[in-house]
């Protein structure tokens, strides 16, 4: 284990020129001045599962400063699967020392810092190991630890994102608060070339949960597919009654399917669209949700670490604010929930 250090920021770090010959593809792509915010930010990545492997494989790829990875379990047969970072005489192991090695071989300019020591994300110390990094990224946890992570980044003022797969399903959330982002102009002449600042409103998970998707038209309503966001949801809300577990049985499917109407009535969606779970969703969800899918980690893991990318480049306006991912369809849609 590496202790952390949650001391003060160092001074901001230019671009060598070797840097920039390694990312010469990015900052062509992007711009020195996305690559050097890069350089120079710190991202805390809190639980190390099929996820999280995927989207730290990319933005360590891609050049951030730091990474701090934080997870107190151990390696288990089933991890193996997704998380690449894993080998057979890893089990027993801590994850986040038996993938140390192996991310910081991804990209040697890259500083990476692990612990074990799950007090790091309670009480004040998750205030002091928020405070030292420049973003959060929260995957595979469960409601309760969303937003209470969410409300402590919201708290020292840092962007959150966080993630997880559920069998075929997957969803991203972000709370970047008030970013301001540089995007062409889609109402300017085409032949005229040209970037405005655009800045988009955040709101904290804790108010995202209170959407509504009141006064949406059938077309609107079928265009987002209602039934897997509220899918996921329903999990959260399973596992909130289940001590952080998740549904691992057919005969979760009637308690599953339970709550998922309830939430599909609270949330006032077009009954003619979706007025109650489909079943055979729920009985897929009662046995595949506590288990990872690896074509599914990565699809979700890359996606959430493009955005990340894309909200430290400011660069194209990031996810706003929930995506969710139907292994099913190979398809995702963007739910913009409680955003004004």
């Amino acid at each position: 284990m590496t202790t952390l250090d949650p001391g003060t920021k160092s001074v901001p770090l230019s671009i060598t020129e070797d840097e920039a010959a390694v990312y010469d593809r990015q900052i062509r792509l992007w711009g020195l001045e996305a690559q050097q915010r890069m350089r120079n930010a710190t991202i805390l990545v809190v639980q190390l599962k099929g996820v999280a492997t995927e989207a730290i494989k990319n933005i360590v790829l891609a050049g951030i400063g730091k990474l701090i990875v934080v997870d107190s379990d151990d390696v288990a047969e089933e991890d193996l699967g997704a998380g690449f970072f894993y080998r057979d005489e890893d089990i027993g192991k801590k994850r986040v020392d038996a993938a140390k090695a192996r991310i910081e071989s991804l990209n040697p300019l890259v500083t990476v810092e692990t612990s074990s020591d799950s007090s790091l994300l309670k009480n004040d110390a998750v205030d002091t190991l928020i405070a030292s990094v420049d973003m959060v990224c929260v995957t595979d946890v469960d409601r309760t630890t969303l937003v209470r992570l969410n409300d402590a980044c919201r708290k020292m003022h840092k962007p959150f994102y966080s993630g997880g797969t559920y069998g075929l399903l997957g969803y991203i959330f972000c709370d970047l608060l008030q970013h301001d982002y540089i995007a062409p102009d889609r109402s300017s002449q085409k032949d005229v070339a040209k970037n405005v600042k655009n800045t988009a409103v955040y709101v904290s998970l804790r108010t995202a949960l209170q959407h509504r998707w009141t006064g949406m038209t059938r077309r609107q309503t079928k265009e987002l597919n209602p039934a897997i966001p509220l899918a996921v949801l329903a999990i959260w809300e399973f596992q909130a009654t289940h001590a952080g577990a998740l549904p691992d049985d057919p005969a979760a499917a009637p308690e599953l399917e339970a709550i998922a109407n309830k939430l599909i009535a609270e949330a006032d969606v077009h009954k003619q669209v979706l007025s109650s779970i489909p079943k055979e969703l729920v009985e897929t969800l009662s046995t595949t949700a506590a288990h990872e899918i690896s074509p599914v980690c990565a699809v979700v893991g890359g996606l959430l670490a493009q955005d990340i990318l894309k909200a430290l480049a400011a660069r194209e306006p990031p996810i706003a604010n929930f995506f969710t991912f139907d292994g099913n369809l190979g398809g995702g849609t963007v739910v913009r929930m409680s955003m004004p």
